[in-house]
């Protein structure tokens, strides 16, 4: 025993296990007069949004819930979805926040699968979740609690399908008097499903301490001041938000709610507000860019994007610093909370071209301060590779802001965590000032005539074409070459272009064994969050006669 572990014991005055839920005491305390939500004609301080998270807590409760009870929630990006965020973790029990967009027998099994004690549901969804309760109790044998929630900014059709109104639910029940936390910071906080394209997905299982020190990072990366004003753009069932409800929390600034993602709306928020910062997947920033100029008339003030969810086109991150939006670009997975990496700037860059700040902007960049490791490694010798932005590699991340593993699946645990770091499955190279840039995911690798071709630099050249506003590449069997590139592309309002087109405009950018050999003008399926869901468009890819 070392002289310095004498007498020198934890104790409750000098440590107290991490958990967000102290920064929404904090603003409650210091900030309480300060605005915390907006939604509609709702207008909440944080002194209101700390009670009102305390009632839902105390009535939580109430009905059973308690340190390990999963308390699952659809929910769209209202005050009921940030005060889910508060009030579960307050408890020592887990928030699952379920996807909207999925189908019934999904949620069903997601449910079951977290064993959820109680339900929140907004009343939008009763069509979806009508079926899936009924499946949770008839296939599974599970009657959670349901609570329903009638939102005042949703004036249409849904039956009520729970024993309990949330309003009146929080009106019968006095608050805690604090929102207290867990005893250890590695008690799980929330359970996020991946996206499970191929099988059933798997139930990433994150803890206090990461959230806290997530939720740090992401003011640190962004040099976030006090009292932001946040527009959720980004569905708070994604990650968590990537841990924003926590961080806006810390920083004592304003949730700016809204219920659905339209590029007018998100503009006319920004203008009526006074929005500072927001997040979103690449298409809606996208859709920003393309918006009439008219609809970002009396936005004055700095607005600062946050992107991530796919790798953003250089077309996109151009085009946003041509309307005059600042953009920062984060790098993650649900594994690790959502963003835990960043392109940090350097001042250096803005003495370069556009195009040049276009690429250095676009990499995947560093780790966060506050993770303890990002590399690329050669996954089978777990050998570092050359920073020479030509060798690929794995992109593996350790540190406190990873997971605890995957619920229920210790083998796909085991696997993720193999050797000391959490693998990706992403394909990166190192360059030699160590950010880090991905080629592609390891599946999404195009193998053409012995060639590996990434499907992002296809997609990156498609983007420069100013009609395409979506596009997505993806490998067509191929008799010949094993496997060529097939593009699937969605146009601008008002554009039009012909394949032949898109092929000259590519034959520019690309060696010629990169070009695809078909482009397909059809809808390309995504995810609610914007990510275009590749496993479909392989399917679909495999009938069809090439583009030649």
């Amino acid at each position: 025993m070392s002289l310095y572990d004498q007498d020198l014991d934890k104790n409750a005055a000098n440590f107290v296990p991490l958990s967000p839920v102290s920064f929404v005491e904090r603003s409650a305390e210091v900030f309480g007069d300060l605005p915390a939500v907006v939604h509609g004609a709702r207008r909440y301080s944080w002194a209101r949004t700390h009670e009102r998270s305390a009632r839902l807590a105390a009535a939580l409760r109430a009905l059973g819930v308690a340190r390990g009870s999963t308390v699952s929630v659809m929910l769209p990006n209202t005050p009921e979805m940030v005060e889910a965020h508060y009030a579960v973790p307050a408890l020592n029990a887990v928030l699952n926040t379920l996807n909207t967009r999925l189908d019934a027998p999904l949620l069903a099994w997601q449910m079951n699968h977290c064993e959820a004690a109680v339900v929140i549901t907004d009343r939008e969804f009763a069509p979806v979740m009508g079926p899936a309760l009924r499946l949770l109790r008839d296939e599974f044998g599970r009657t959670p609690v349901v609570i329903d929630v009638a939102d005042s900014e949703y004036g249409g059709p849904g039956e009520l399908l729970g024993s309990h109104e949330y309003e009146a639910l929080l009106a019968a029940h006095a608050p805690l008097p604090r929102l207290d936390g867990p005893a250890d910071e590695w008690d799980a906080i929330a359970i996020s499903y991946t996206s499970g394209t191929t099988g059933d997905p798997k139930g990433v299982v994150t803890h206090h301490r990461g959230a806290y020190l997530n939720a740090v990072c992401n003011a640190s990366t962004w040099t976030m001041p006090h009292f932001p004003v946040y527009l959720w753009t980004l569905p708070m069932f994604h990650c968590n938000g990537w841990c924003f409800p926590w961080t806006v929390a810390m920083l004592g600034g304003t949730h700016v709610c809204l219920r659905r993602v339209d590029a007018q709306a998100i503009l006319q928020a920004m203008r009526e507000h006074a929005v500072d910062h927001y997040c979103a997947a690449p298409i809606v920033h996208n859709l920003l860019i393309s918006a009439p100029a008219e609809w970002r008339a009396g936005i004055t003030q700095r607005v600062r994007g946050m992107v991530a969810g796919a790798a953003p086109p250089a077309a996109m991150i151009e085009g946003m610093a041509k309307i005059g939006f600042d953009i920062t670009h984060v790098y993650g997975l649900t594994e690790v909370y959502g963003p835990a990496s960043v392109a940090v700037k350097r001042d250096s860059w803005a003495g370069e071209s556009l195009s040049e700040q276009t690429r250095l902007n676009g990499r995947q960049g560093v780790r966060y301060m506050l993770q303890q490791g990002m590399t690329v490694l050669d996954p089978e010798t777990m050998a570092e590779t050359p920073a020479d932005g030509q060798t690929m590699g794995e992109i593996m991340f350790r540190g406190n802001i990873v997971m605890k593993g995957y619920l229920k699946n210790p083998a796909s645990t085991a696997r993720a965590f193999e050797g000391g770091w959490f693998h990706t499955g992403d394909l990166a190279v190192m360059e030699p000032d160590r950010y880090v840039k991905i080629k592609d995911r390891s599946k999404d690798i195009i193998i053409s005539g012995g060639e590996n071709i990434s499907s992002l630099e296809v997609e990156d050249a498609l983007y420069r074409h100013p009609a395409v506003l979506a596009c997505a590449v993806v490998a067509r069997p191929d008799p010949k070459w094993g496997e060529t590139p097939v593009a699937y592309v969605e146009t601008q309002v008002g554009s039009s272009v012909t394949a032949e087109e898109l092929i000259e405009h590519c034959r520019g950018l690309l060696a010629r064994y990169k070009l695809p050999r078909e482009i397909r003008f059809e809808p390309i399926p995504k995810t609610s969050t914007g990510k275009i869901q590749k496993f479909q468009l392989r399917e679909r890819a495999k009938g069809g006669a090439a583009f030649e």
